[in-house]
């Protein structure tokens, strides 16, 4: 039993650290100077786009809560406790859509989403809380088993010792991409590099505008200056700042005005700028024509570039959802009755000609019911008494055996009867469905 505990002990602890390095996500400089923060990235307009377009397309795919049926197929549990809280209000302070995008955007930011799981006396989710990723840390107990702990803010001496540890039953986690499975790590101090590169290129834009959008240089003078601290002043006055770009300037006793500065055309400052663009694009992996970059983007190939960030943007943080809910709110038996699924088909549709091309293809072949399309349109549903949910085939579809055997007196008895050990052929009812 003593060899099993040190076991335990002996595995990792998880750690918010890149392996190997001193590289901690708690500090944000940068080789460029710019100190980059999960706060701090959201005030560049890339960042915020990203986010908010990630977490407000996983905040408005329909959740639902599905029970396996006894024929293999599932549907919809609408009697669970758990479908209302996932699908409309998992607490009383915020709809589904608030929730789901506060975590997404904790897990775009900081590589992980919490929220607290509260429980009723039988042990069934009655609401769930977010939690701030960055009060939180991950830890082991002696026995190996993790376990949450919370900080509390407070201004007062020693606030921030103040905790509240939460079992992992009591701890929905989310993780994003890490090194040990546990904790994720933020993509923000993952490329927090890329990103200060990005503040600081916006940065000397702003300072440029703002001393007139004139390249600094120095003043020469053919004798010594009294007071060159006036000086300056007085030019930077009359000449500084946009307001006064484009002003003529006027020099006396033989001063000259000579640049010093590299042009912004020739620092290729509006290529840097548009390049960092598609560098914190493709941190998040989402497609610069969703940034309104459509230098690359047209119309023959905008919409498969939908589609792929569906499939190859979207698709992976949805598993992540499905599974940790999966996980930590159901029970043991539930887990084996229950899921919960985004839905994602409607993103993944085309236009309105493909769409119906591709619904009369399934009805022409029997796949499909009328209901089936109707549901998947937003459409009310025709009752069953009117053949809403037949499933029909092209009567003109029949067996390479059978070619001919029922034009009209050219099938010939044998035809009818089958011969060369081919089964009885009987003619179809023609207007039988």
């Amino acid at each position: 039993m003593g060899i099993i505990k040190n076991i335990f002990k002996a595995r990792d602890k998880p750690q918010n650290r890149a392996v190997g390095s001193g590289y901690a996500f708690f500090m944000g400089g940068t080789s460029s100077g710019k100190t980059v923060t999960e706060r701090s990235a959201m005030q560049m307009t890339a960042v915020y786009a990203c986010v908010r377009i990630l977490s407000e397309a996983i905040a408005g795919l329909p959740l639902h809560l599905y029970r396996y049926k006894p024929d293999g197929g599932k549907e919809k549990a609408i009697d669970h406790p758990l479908y209302l809280i996932l699908h409309d209000e998992p607490n009383p302070e915020m709809s589904s859509f608030v929730f789901r995008e506060t975590l997404m955007t904790h897990l775009l930011l900081w590589g992980n989403a919490y929220a607290q799981v509260i429980r009723n006396g039988k042990g069934e989710v009655i609401a769930l809380y977010p939690l701030m990723p960055n009060k939180m840390s991950v830890e082991r107990d002696e026995n190996g088993k993790l376990y949450y702990r919370y900080y509390k803010t407070s201004d007062e001496p020693g606030g921030r010792n103040k905790s509240v540890v939460l079992r992992s039953y009591d701890v929905l986690h989310i993780p994003g991409l890490g090194f040990d499975g546990l904790v994720g790590y933020s993509p923000i101090a993952m490329a927090k590099n890329a990103i200060g590169l990005s503040m600081a290129t916006e940065e000397f834009g702003s300072k440029f505008f703002a001393n007139g959008a004139a390249p600094s240089g120095v003043l020469e003078h053919p004798s010594t200056i009294k007071d060159p601290q006036r000086v300056r002043e007085a030019w930077q006055s009359q000449f500084g700042g946009s307001s006064n770009s484009g002003k003529i300037a006027v020099l006396e006793e033989g001063m000259k005005y000579t640049p010093i500065s590299i042009a912004p055309e020739q620092a290729q400052f509006l290529e840097t700028r548009k390049f960092q663009i598609n560098e914190i694009a493709r941190i998040f992996r989402v497609p610069p024509h969703m940034l309104a970059d459509l230098e690359k983007s047209s119309f023959s190939n905008i919409e498969q570039q939908s589609l792929e960030f569906v499939k190859y943007t979207l698709d992976p943080w949805v598993i992540r959802w499905e599974q940790s809910i999966q996980r930590t709110l159901f029970t043991p038996t539930e887990k084996r009755q229950y899921f919960v699924k985004f839905n994602v088909e409607g993103l993944l549709r085309g236009d309105y000609a493909s769409r119906m091309s591709g619904y009369a293809t399934a009805r022409q072949n029997g796949w499909m019911s009328a209901n089936d399309i109707r549901e998947l349109e937003n459409m009310d549903r025709i009752p069953p008494e009117e053949g809403g949910d037949l499933y029909l085939i092209n009567g003109n579809m029949l067996p390479m055996a059978n070619a001919g055997a029922f034009a009209d007196g050219t099938g010939g008895e044998d035809a009818e009867k089958g011969t060369d050990d081919r089964q009885e052929v009987r003619k179809p009812d023609r207007y039988r469905f």
